[in-house]
């Protein structure tokens, strides 16, 4: 994957209907987590550290920072943070695929300056599993 603009990862929510791309968000990040099971003997070779294959508890978590312009988006995020729902929600990555799954928004801050436009900080934890489609 080369050099991608930043505008072009995007963070959608269901609808009920449709993926609606959260609008403003002028910047926004996914990280993948998994957890270790650490197996780790007397016995170990030379003590070095064992894992266990496939065992811990894997996570996705999205964050984004930006300006509500969109009204449809904004009520969105609004009712959805609290209705404390969990709803499927893509990540579009550009030149690389879409993850999707269910998401539920884990905090949604507001904040502004005296002379500068209020802005939003929002995360979000996944919920269950995620499915990748590559582009």
């Amino acid at each position: 994957m080369g050099a991608q603009k930043g505008k072009d990862l995007l963070l959608k929510m269901n609808d009920g209907i449709s993926f609606i791309t959260v609008a403003g968000l002028r910047s926004r990040k996914i990280a993948f987590n998994a957890e270790t099971v650490d197996v780790t003997h007397a016995e170990s070779a030379d003590r070095w550290r064992e894992l266990l294959e496939g065992a811990g508890v894997k996570r996705a978590s999205i964050s984004g920072r930006g300006l509500f312009k969109d009204a449809s988006s904004d009520a969105l995020v609004r009712q959805i943070f609290f209705d404390g729902e969990v709803t499927p929600c893509q990540v579009v990555v550009p030149a690389f695929g879409t993850i999707e799954g269910p998401f539920q928004i884990s905090s949604l801050e507001f904040s502004g300056e005296h002379n500068g436009e209020v802005t939003f900080d929002i995360g979000l934890e996944s919920a269950g599993a995620l499915t990748f489609t590559s582009l």
